[in-house]
């Protein structure tokens, strides 16, 4: 395991050599040095899940969570081998956070065997300890399509209609979640948290719930009847609900908050980032990121982002990890950089990959990055599931 020690006043103390507490967060933070208690959106959450709450906060002043998007269930040349991880190939841990697709489990893509998988994995990621989150490319239950399917602006306007078909159709996707969620339980016989981000990138046209087939008043309605029926209706008290707008190029305030549902719907800022090979651009944005969060005292983090290929006009980045993501990550306030996924290609004949593996000319660059004070991975995470000294959830 790696010693973990708050980067930011290792940096500081490089300017005010007096200061030597690395766990005095407020002497970094000044702005949070009173905040004692978070709100969380429900308030019947399980003791577990005000836990994990807790130390997405507390974390976000230490350093951040390395994740990466189905790294447990397959990877660049390996497809569903119980234990084995790219990113644990090259350093020998696994990912702090474990991202997978929920929309399997939801749509009329239930029957899926691959749904062992996911749950079985799951488990595993909890059972060590990591952090679990949640995204849905869920089919348009309008028109039979999968998420790209923009055809049609109709499609909330019906969900949100009771009654209607769509929405028949939709409470039955979400009655299935609920069921995932309601027996997902670990090696504790506790409910696994889920950090769940529904209605992903909604800032964008191409989703059926984006930007093009969707008023703000439809999205916001939309999101807050998914979080009254998961959490009122069907009784799951185990989800952490994060909202992830898609910022590719420098943004400012406004387009975080883009058809904000409210504070009392919203538990975790996300970020999707796929701004290519641009630090700068990234750096900014998780500035703002993390402003944010301290404004609204909700954690936050970098739910999706890479480069696919980690190439640059088809020569790979071999100081990719260094260069694109910790050092934009270096003195800021987030909990978790999540790369989107390796598709498993045994002939190696495309380049949807987002992450390393063994063999990637990457693979040294990434080491350094693991061996980093700042990135957390599966060793070096705190007691997730226990609470944060010094913090309430109400």
């Amino acid at each position: 395991m790696k010693t973990k020690y708050n980067y930011l006043f290792a940096i500081l103390a490089l300017i005010l050599s007096g200061c030597t507490d690395v766990d005095d967060v407020s002497a970094l933070y000044p702005e949070i040095k009173d905040i004692k208690e978070l709100s969380i959106v429900d308030k019947n959450a399980t003791t577990e899940t005000k836990a994990l709450y807790s130390n997405l906060w507390a974390i976000q002043s230490k350093g951040f969570m390395f994740g990466h998007h189905d790294d447990l269930w397959y990877g660049r040349k390996w497809y569903n081998e119980a234990g084995r991880s790219d990113t644990k190939d090259v350093c020998g841990d696994y990912p702090a956070v474990f991202s997978f697709d929920v929309a399997e489990i939801m749509d009329n893509r239930y029957n899926s065997e691959a749904n062992i998988i996911r749950k079985r994995v799951a488990i595993e990621a909890y059972n060590r300890g990591e952090v679990l989150t949640a995204c849905a490319h869920l089919n348009n239950p309008k028109t039979g399509g999968d998420s790209w399917d923009n055809s049609s602006n109709q499609v909330v306007k019906e969900i949100l209609t009771e009654g209607s078909a769509t929405n028949i159709k939709f409470k039955l996707w979400l009655d299935r979640l609920a069921d995932f969620a309601l027996n997902l339980k670990g090696a504790d016989g506790k409910n696994i948290p889920i950090i769940f981000r529904p209605f992903h990138e909604h800032t964008q046209s191409w989703s059926w719930w984006g930007s093009s087939c969707t008023t703000q008043n439809e999205f916001i309605a939309l999101w807050k009847f998914t979080v009254n029926y998961l959490r009122d209706t069907k009784g799951v008290h185990n989800l952490i609900y994060a909202i992830s707008p898609q910022i590719d190029s420098v943004q400012g305030r406004d387009s975080f908050l883009f058809r904000w549902p409210g504070n009392d719907y919203v538990d975790f800022l996300g970020m999707d980032a796929y701004h290519g090979l641009n630090p700068n651009t990234f750096t900014t944005n998780i500035y703002t990121l993390s402003r944010l969060s301290k404004e609204l005292r909700k954690p936050c983090g970098v739910t999706e982002t890479g480069v696919e290929g980690i190439q640059r006009s088809g020569v790979p980045e071999k100081n990719y990890w260094t260069q694109q993501i910790l050092t934009p990550a270096t003195g800021q306030f987030i909990s978790m950089i999540v790369l989107w996924r390796n598709a498993y290609d045994p002939s190696e004949g495309g380049n949807h990959f987002y992450s390393v593996f063994k063999g990637h000319a990457s693979e040294k660059n990434f080491i350094k990055m693991y061996e980093s004070p700042v990135s957390f991975f599966s060793k070096d995470l705190p007691k997730m599931y226990q609470m944060a000294e010094g913090l309430t959830i109400k």
